[in-house]
């Protein structure tokens, strides 16, 4: 069987699976495993998806420059490390620390589970 490089390459641009190409080419996906191991065929496929995932950020930086709040915000968790943080205090008697212990931890949830 042979395994067309410039279709290889098309497929993984797509982001397709090995499961996927398996199908599209008509062979196994144990097939398409060991072709990971031959250069060729390795270098296409990576050039593929490599083609794929910058395509695909390219997408991505149109719609934040189009003002897309969701994706600037998505972008900014993604590779910035951002976070939505909600800080939560909780003090016990007289200003202390509580402490929740397991035992504390399973009352509670078992009073949420009568709810």
């Amino acid at each position: 069987m042979s395994i067309d490089l410039i279709e290889l390459e098309k497929l993984c641009f797509i982001g397709c699976t090995d499961r996927d190409i398996a199908a599209f080419f008509g062979t196994s996906v144990r097939t398409i495993e060991k072709l990971h191991k031959k250069p060729e065929y390795a270098e296409a496929m990576e050039r593929g998806y490599a083609r794929g995932r910058i395509s695909l950020r390219r997408e991505q930086m149109k719609l934040v420059e189009k003002g897309s709040v969701p994706m600037a915000i998505w972008l900014g968790k993604q590779w910035l490390n951002q976070r939505d943080v909600t800080p939560i205090e909780l003090t016990g008697a007289k200003g202390k620390p509580v402490e929740l212990t397991l035992e504390v931890l399973d009352a509670i949830v078992a009073l949420k589970q009568k709810d």
